[in-house]
C-alpha cells in the first residue's frame, strides 16, 4: 500500500516504517457512540470529540426526560432541548452556537468552520452550528 493511500485511510507512516493510528480510531468510537446512543449522523463539518459531545450531551437531556410523579419518561420538548444544547457549546467551545431540534424541519444555514454536525436521535432531528461574531461599532458622523 502506497503511502498516500494509508494516508487517504486515516494512518500516518512514521520514518521507522510502523503505522499509527490517526482520525480512524476517533471514527470507529464515535459510530460506536452514535450506535449506542441510537443518533444516525446526517452531516458533520465538525471534529469527532465534539460531535461525540453533542451525541452525548443531547442522548442525557432525552434520558433525563422523566415526569417526577410517575417516574415515566414524558415527551421531550425540543426547545428546551435546543436551549440546553446551546448552552452547553457555548459555555465548551465559546458564543454563537445555534440549535434547531425538533421532528421535521427544514433548513438552509451558514455556519463556521468545523461548527456544523446534524444528525437524528430516537424520533427527533438535531441541527448545531457555530455563527461568528463581529463586534459592531458605530461610526461617528463626520
Amino acid at each position: 500500500m502506497d503511502e498516500k493511500l494509508k494516508e487517504k485511510q486515516g494512518m500516518r507512516i512514521q520514518k521507522e516504517g510502523s503505522i499509527t493510528l490517526s482520525s480512524s480510531t476517533e471514527e470507529v468510537k464515535l459510530a460506536a457512540i452514535a450506535i449506542s446512543s441510537n443518533v444516525r449522523l446526517r452531516s458533520s463539518d465538525m471534529p469527532a470529540h465534539m460531535q461525540e459531545h453533542a451525541m452525548r450531551c443531547t442522548r442525557s437531556l432525552l434520558d433525563s426526560v422523566v415526569s417526577p410523579e410517575t417516574t415515566t419518561k414524558t415527551r421531550p420538548n425540543p426547545t428546551h432541548i435546543a436551549r440546553a444544547l446551546k448552552k452547553e457549546f457555548d459555555s465548551s467551545y465559546g458564543p454563537a452556537w445555534q440549535c434547531v431540534v425538533g421532528g421535521s424541519f427544514g433548513s438552509f444555514v451558514t455556519h463556521s468552520p468545523g461548527g456544523f454536525v446534524y444528525f437524528s436521535i430516537d424520533s427527533l432531528s438535531v441541527l448545531l452550528f457555530k455563527t461568528e461574531v463581529h463586534l459592531v461599532t458605530q461610526s461617528q458622523p463626520n
